[in-house]
């Protein structure tokens, strides 16, 4: 009965967004206020209709209605509650209804706290939010509907992607989803804009705090999904440049873009044909990494679906909202003439820079991403596109973004002297040389990629201290240190942000360059030695889990014969899935962490054994935690509430 409450649920949203998409934009249009406030009560149903849809689909999981054709495929009576409610997601049909709604709940947001927007604008705004609610309702309900039932349920189910069945896969997706379908919100302004044919400082300040909630989630979530991929896979990489990676990596620098893009049309009234065409593409990239998860177009270990025909659909989907969203941008990019003038040296100019590094890296990404398949297609080659071509067409435009970072964040608004601003980091700099050069002599090869992120770390970090400490203003050091506390949050959300770049930075660099890797068929009870610890298998055994049957290595690991870790790398066997997995055993540490991964038995005795020494590796999540705590705090900067504050008490005035 629940099951189909929540199918009913589903069409009912479905039919409210399309009275949401049409409604309000008519009344947008005419001007009519009773017809443009049918938005906000129709977003706030179809939130509540939806999440009682998700609700339902999660109790089918929770209980293991095997009746529902979803449960049996992606469940199994055995499996641990976490693992119970995750797979309500983990899967194509309930990823979709995530997906929609997110959109939803974005949606209803804008109208709970949107109070400030004018009216007709905020109309908008929620009516193209509803049209792209509309488009994944009608994808979801006819050709992927989590809630077809079976005439003669099994007994139990087929049990989890063993892969998925893992507490960081459990809470990846709906970080991701938060920041992807976030950037729709972003979109449905840049489109609204485009319609009203305005695009001015409020509107920049309206755009910018949707765009760094969303940015913060899919901070989170591409973090959460690197660190699953290093524990859980067991190839002891972080980042395999996996296409369905870039498919979240790709918006997420469009979106970083995004966010300085828009300050710029806040404070300067400058860049909007720029930010409104960020906006488009962050969202267009968003629809790409759907299209790439579930078309089967791109293999990944990563993808939920391999069905052609739904992806598409989920093409038409982008073609109809990516390209109609440009074919308008160009009709009224005249219409967007920026007001503020500035001079090549200039914030305005150093965010130019910034913006288009950003950009750039994103489209080496996105090639590397798509040749192979252009390839297949066009010239019938088979092409594999792999790490070292994007670490060596990457990288530059990550560095060159790490030396231009501090300077043009120092930088004044419309004109600046670039002298007096590179005199003011010479302290700065000279320590980053430093840095660099202890580094060089302290490694034990000569590659540079340690030395030099080592410089952008230090770089990075001391410049946005340096730029903090000047907004202080003038006077003794003392007033300017007890000045710090008053600064606005944003400032500190900058410092935080722009330091968790640099750690995490650091992080990949120092993992690149430093780490020992070791491949083996080791013996029981024989020592080995990889890079200054000594290992020894003291024996295998095997146990049972509660769906998984696991052989259990025990690793002893010593340093100059000091006792460090035991660690107990498994390989498991999920039954039911008939699928084997690998759980590697990790020794965490800020400084390094020992990795290692048990193999197979051998024919000859002994069992394959691959150990890593991973410098530095915990500093990558560490800068990606600090990156989302400093878009936190500056998502809670008081000026937000202030001046929305403000304008609501001057529209009241003015309709009293």
């Amino acid at each position: 009965m629940i099951t189909e409450l929540g199918h009913f649920a589903l069409i009912l949203a479905f039919a409210v967004a399309i009275l949401q998409m049409l409604v309000p934009m008519i009344g947008a249009q005419a001007r009519i206020p009773a017809l443009m406030a049918v938005a906000e009560p129709a977003a706030s149903a179809q939130f509540f209709l939806t999440a009682f849809a998700f609700a339902a689909l999660t109790w089918a999981f929770v209980t293991s209605d095997f009746s529902l054709l979803l449960v049996t495929m992606n469940s199994h009576s055995a499996k641990p509650l976490i693992y119970k409610i995750s797979g309500t997601w983990g899967n194509h049909e309930g990823s979709m209804l995530l997906w929609v709604l997110i959109v939803t709940l974005f949606g209803a947001m804008a109208a709970w706290f949107g109070g400030n927007l004018p009216q007709a604008l905020r109309a908008r705004v929620l009516s193209v939010q509803a049209a792209i609610a509309v488009a994944f309702f009608g994808f979801i309900i006819f050709t992927s509907n989590p809630f077809l039932r079976l005439a003669v349920p099994p007994f139990d189910g087929q049990d989890l992607n063993p892969l998925l069945q893992d507490p960081g896969l459990a809470f990846h997706p709906p970080f991701l989803y938060l920041g992807y379908v976030g950037l729709s919100m972003t979109f449905s302004f840049a489109v609204a804009a485009l319609i009203e044919g305005r695009v001015d400082a409020a509107w920049g300040r309206w755009v910018r705090p949707w765009t760094l909630a969303a940015w913060v989630f899919l901070t989170i979530g591409i973090a959460l999904g690197s660190w699953w991929a290093y524990y859980e896979l067991g190839w002891g990489g972080f980042w395999f440049w996996d296409p369905v990676e870039n498919a979240s990596f790709m918006p997420w620098l469009l979106a970083v873009a995004l966010l300085h893009s828009a300050i710029v049309v806040e404070k300067r009234e400058s860049l909007k044909s720029w930010t409104i065409l960020l906006a488009i593409l962050a969202f267009g990239f968003s629809l790409i990494g759907t299209f790439i998860v579930r078309s089967g177009l791109l293999t990944s270990v990563h993808a939920f679906a391999n069905d052609p025909e739904r992806g598409v659909v989920i093409l038409i989907i982008l073609a109809l909202f990516v390209g109609g969203a440009l074919l308008l941008f160009a009709l009224r990019a005249p219409a967007l003439e920026a007001k503020g003038v500035f001079s090549i040296v200039s914030r305005e100019s150093a965010l130019v820079v910034n913006n288009l590094l950003l950009a750039v890296a994103c489209f080496v990404v996105f090639v590397g991403t798509m040749w192979p398949l252009l390839a297949e297609m066009f010239w019938d080659r088979k092409l594999s596109v792999g790490a070292p071509f994007f670490n060596m067409a990457f990288t530059p435009f990550m560095v060159a973004l790490g030396v231009v970072l501090p300077v043009g964040s120092a930088m004044a608004w419309k004109r600046a002297r670039l002298g007096a601003v590179l005199w003011q980091y010479r302290g700065a700099f000279v320590l980053a040389l430093a840095g660099m050069g202890l580094g060089y002599a302290l490694q034990s090869g000569r590659s540079l990629i340690g030395p030099v992120g080592l410089f952008l770390a230090v770089w990075i970090i001391t410049g946005a201290l340096i730029d903090l400490f000047q907004r202080t203003g003038r006077g003794h050091w003392w007033r300017r240190i007890a000045r710090l506390q008053r600064l606005p949050r944003a400032d500190w959300g900058k410092l935080v942000a722009h330091s968790g770049l640099a750690v995490t930075m650091m992080g990949i660099a120092g993992l690149t360059a430093w780490q020992h890797e070791d491949i083996r068929v080791a013996q029981i009870g024989a020592p080995f030695a990889v890079g200054g610890y000594e290992f020894t298998l003291t024996g295998v055994t095997d146990r049972e889990g509660p769906n998984y049957f696991a052989t259990v290595g025990q690793v002893r690991v010593t340093r100059g014969g000091a006792f460090v870790a035991l660690l107990e790398p498994e390989k498991r066997i999920y039954p039911v899935a008939k699928m084997p997995t690998t759980e590697a055993a990790i020794d965490y540490n800020m400084l390094r962490d020992v990795y290692v991964v048990l193999g197979d038995k051998q024919d000859q005795g002994g069992w394959a054994v691959r150990v890593y020494i991973k410098p530095l590796t915990n500093w990558i999540w560490l800068g990606c935690a600090m990156m989302a705590l400093g878009g936190v705090l500056s998502l809670s900067d008081r000026r937000f509430r202030v001046a929305a504050g403000a304008r609501k008490a001057k529209l009241a005035a003015a309709s009293g």
